[in-house]
């Protein structure tokens, strides 16, 4: 059952443009603190050496560049092959993307609550070994590594975000591009600070939890485009219309639905996606895991 598009339906879509800038400041300026963190501990430990120190942090911002510059081709040439696309080709194209796009952030959740424990001390120790081979093209490929890591995330999330909010200019994202990093920087500032401000458990900690609903706001987005493109059935009429409590094309309700995927008239698949969504989430996160058996 293929679904009649409605002036309401271009309102709503309308209204979520500032909820979804307000999604990429937030991404970039977490995707940055994480980057910075890894630079931060390749800069502390080479100062921390005896030998050869500045020639190490030579090779250390000559990696951070390159995984810039990693990230920027690859932005250009996502942006490029989308414009180059048929309208119904590119229609798919962006839906593909917001879906990567959620299923890129729910992976970057789960990598750093694996990683995050022993996080400083792998990158040492792969320093430590790169610095007795003398071979600080270690540092550098480890620096572009966490860049462009960061970097092509980000790039995909901005993609299928700005996919979703149809801003039609490119301005308005650049600008709050450049707040959330400069909100990165004075963020690793404070975090740099230890627990007299803000420690980087309670940061993650809070950050993955907006970090999820942001998944589920484009997991509901990218149904959104498949039901519209006949792929996906509604499998119902309306559940239930709370508009006249929160409509979600208004401004609170705009901006809510942005962030969270909230749907104040949804139908049967939405909400199924959505349950599933979480249920997974929170079976990933709290299910009790076997232990391993000791010899």
């Amino acid at each position: 059952m293929r679904r009649r598009r409605c002036w309401w339906r271009n309102s709503r879509r309308s209204r979520l443009v500032g909820g979804q800038l307000g999604n990429v400041a937030f991404v970039i300026w977490r995707e940055s603190v994480e980057a910075l963190l890894v630079i931060g501990i390749l800069n502390a430990w080479l100062s921390r050496q005896q030998v050869d120190a500045a020639r190490g942090k030579l090779f250390l911002w000559a990696g951070v560049g390159a995984g810039l510059l990693i990230s920027v081709v690859f932005g250009l040439a996502l942006v490029l092959f989308g414009e180059s696309l048929p309208d119904d080709a590119q229609r798919g194209y962006q839906t593909a993307a917001v879906l990567i796009a959620a299923a890129l952030i729910v992976q970057m959740v789960f990598w750093m609550r694996r990683h995050g424990r022993t996080l400083k001390r792998e990158i040492e120790t792969s320093l430590q070994s790169a610095a007795d081979r003398s071979n600080w093209w270690g540092v550098f490929v480890l620096a572009l590594i966490a860049v462009a890591r960061e970097g092509s995330e980000t790039v995909v999330f901005l993609y299928g975000t700005l996919a979703a909010a149809r801003t039609g200019t490119i301005i308005a994202p650049l600008a709050v591009a450049a707040v959330g990093l400069l909100l990165a920087i004075g963020t690793y500032y404070l975090l740099q600070l230890g627990s007299r401000v803000m420690s980087w458990k309670v940061f993650f900690g809070i950050t993955e939890i907006l970090l999820l609903f942001l998944a589920a706001s484009l997991l509901v987005t990218g149904v959104d485009n498949l039901i519209d493109l006949g792929l996906l059935p509604t499998l119902s009429g309306r559940l239930w219309d709370s508009s006249a409590i929160l409509p979600d094309h208004g401004p609170i309700g705009g901006l809510i639905g942005a962030l969270t995927g909230y749907r104040a008239r949804p139908d049967l698949m939405q909400v199924l996606v959505y349950v599933a969504y979480w249920s997974v989430i929170y079976w990933a996160l709290f299910w009790p895991r076997p232990q391993a058996k000791t010899a």
